[in-house]
């Protein structure tokens, strides 16, 4: 399954010069925290619609490549997380093979539980950068964890009817 708003999210022009955005966004988009968390204190329920689980060849992968150990294959996890049912972000989750190995062999069964569900309960989680970018009105930000120094990328775009507008 796809979705409409995952070309926008792979036409995300990032940036680290964050002196130009107000506040609130700026609150939004640099948040260390869980996106999940977040979300949760703006409705009753977060739920995972999941569009695409499962490994794929770096050529699929080739504008995260940059961010991320070369390898043969990566895990990718494609998904929208809404609030009461209504859609407010496509996340797209690239780990590499070598990162899925003891606890970490975790995210390849997340299934319809948002990651942060599980990346924030870790006492391992580090966060290397948040670049935050734009695609037409639409804000996102990419963001490079590590799990136990074993690293993925996470791309999130808001979509229109978030709470971050």
């Amino acid at each position: 399954m796809s979705h409409p708003a995952l070309m926008q999210l792979r036409a995300l022009s990032f940036t680290t010069d964050t002196a130009s955005l107000d506040e609130n966004l700026l609150d939004w988009l640099m948040l260390e925290d869980s996106m999940t968390k977040r979300f949760e204190q703006h409705c009753k329920r977060v739920s995972v619609d999941l569009l695409f689980e499962g490994f794929v060849s770096p050529q699929e992968i080739a504008a995260e490549r940059e961010w991320l150990p070369q390898e043969e294959t990566y895990w990718l996890r494609e998904i929208v997380l809404c609030g009461d049912g209504e859609p407010w972000l496509v996340g797209r989750t690239v780990v590499p093979q070598s990162t899925l190995n003891g606890p970490e062999l975790a995210l390849q069964n997340m299934g319809t539980t948002p990651l942060g569900r599980y990346l924030f309960t870790s006492s391992t989680l580090t966060r290397d950068f948040i670049h935050p970018g734009r695609s037409g009105e639409l804000w996102g930000r990419r963001s490079r964890l590590r799990l136990s120094g074993k690293p993925l990328l996470l791309t999130e775009l808001f979509l229109p009817a978030s709470p971050l507008y």
